[in-house]
């Protein structure tokens, strides 16, 4: 019976603890610079959260050291729901690529659900005169090493991505690595670099439609209803599969009832008729997946990517 009081006493300060929850504001760190997709996505469901609350639900953008740093101060905060991280498909695989990394996305987070997926869309420069994927694979391996593919970042997706392809197609071409998505399709544009596997959204809808980009094919295992006029990768690769996704995490010891409600409170906010127009607007796909579905995703792109980051011997400082 000793052993019976302590925890019926856990259980209830547990509940108490969800019943009254959220005491405060809550924030919500994101790791990335304002106007990224995770930023957008947390701000429009921060909106919707402080209505459903009634408390005010706080983005903050923290981006030091590639969001490093403020991933570690969420991992730390007090696990009492008041803060939350929204961060987007490299959480999972952060501490493969910098050295020094003290949380581990497993171990010290808890998933409350992954918010939605955007397809990865391979461009090109209209100037290399291919318009399919087949077409480029085929210039690619004449000219060798002498096309330049861009990514968002040494540490991003889009670079991952590419390299993945690159294996999967047998090709080589050489990195120009960017501090951001803009600057690199910027550059795309301009033909400083030719190609590049990346997250489809406005600015990249945008440019294909008014002949500035050329798009190829789409990363997702199947078409993409954003861009149903592209073949997906894996149709020439079978297997190939990349998309970015957005999701929210608590530190890990959040109580369970916490994480219940904001899961929740999210899956109400996304079932509106009205929210797959507003994601659709940022290129997105609304998931609203389950806690433990966004677990198995954390765990598969590790081991996804973990692969590809040692077999290929990207560090980032």
């Amino acid at each position: 019976m000793r052993l019976v009081f302590p925890v019926l006493l856990a259980l209830c300060a547990s509940y108490a603890a969800a019943q009254g929850y959220p005491g405060k504001a809550v924030r919500i760190v994101v790791p990335s610079s304002p106007g990224g997709g995770s930023d957008l996505v947390a701000r429009l469901l921060a909106s919707q959260l402080a209505e459903a609350f009634g408390r005010p639900f706080i983005v903050e953008n923290r981006v030091t050291s590639g969001g490093i740093v403020a991933t570690q101060q969420v991992a730390e905060s007090l696990p009492d729901g008041h803060t939350l991280l929204v961060t987007f498909d490299t959480f999972a695989i952060n501490p493969f690529l910098f050295k020094g990394v003290q949380w581990d996305p497993v171990r010290d987070f808890a998933p409350v659900m992954q918010v939605c997926r955007y397809p990865q869309v391979l461009l090109v420069n209209p100037a290399l005169g291919v318009k399919t994927l087949q077409e480029f694979v085929a210039l690619a391996k004449r000219t060798g090493p002498q096309l330049n593919y861009g990514s968002a970042g040494p540490a991003s997706s889009s670079r991952l991505a590419y390299e993945l392809f690159k294996e999967v197609a047998g090709i080589e071409t050489v990195p120009v690595h960017y501090k951001g998505g803009g600057p690199a399709i910027q550059d795309l544009m301009s033909g400083q670099v030719q190609v590049m596997l990346i997250q489809g959204g406005g600015m990249i809808q945008q440019s294909i439609r008014s002949g500035k980009l050329v798009a190829l094919a789409v990363s997702s295992p199947a078409r993409s209803p954003f861009y149903p006029e592209l073949p997906a990768i894996a149709e020439t690769y079978p297997g190939f599969e990349t998309e970015s996704w957005v999701a929210m995490f608590a530190p890990a010891a959040t109580p369970k009832e916490i994480v219940e409600r904001l899961h929740a409170s999210l899956s109400r906010i996304l079932a509106d008729p009205g929210m797959p127009k507003r994601f659709e607007t940022l290129g997105a796909e609304i998931v609203a997946g389950t806690p433990q579905a966004l677990a198995r995703l954390v765990r598969d792109d590790q081991a996804k990517w973990s692969r590809v980051i040692r077999e290929k011997n990207i560090t980032v400082e």
